[in-house]
């Protein structure tokens, strides 16, 4: 919510940056535009404010010197938690065999069964 701090009524002219300035003047600087640069600041009015902190000053809608209460803070940062160390375990190396000879192996083993079976009969 704004106050108005002192009356000064300014009128505005198109293509111009109206601001406070250190000293508490009224000060103008023409805006960039289109690759153009900026103009160097320019007084419009005499008036040698003094500036209490936490508050921003700004010329409103009637060219009057008004002032807000600044907002501070943000948002609020999230504090990182401590991460764990994941300790891995030491895996077992198997050698792994051939596919090959596996299945020769198991076909033998088919076979003999296979062949045992029928001196049975």
């Amino acid at each position: 919510m704004a106050e108005k701090v002192e009356k000064v009524g300014i009128k505005r002219e198109a293509g111009y940056l109206y601001f406070i300035d250190k000293n508490g003047d009224v000060s103008r600087a023409l805006m960039a535009r289109g690759g153009k640069k900026g103009g160097k600041p320019s007084k419009v009015e005499k008036i040698g404010l003094k500036k209490e902190s936490g508050y921003l000053y700004f010329i409103d809608k009637n060219g009057d010197i008004s002032r807000s209460v600044m907002s501070r803070g943000g948002k609020k940062k999230s504090k990182k938690k401590a991460t764990k160390k994941v300790v891995k375990k030491a895996v077992k190396k198997v050698a792994k065999k051939p596919a090959k000879k596996m299945i020769k192996k198991v076909v033998k083993k088919m076979v003999k069964k296979v062949a045992k079976k029928s001196k049975k009969k």
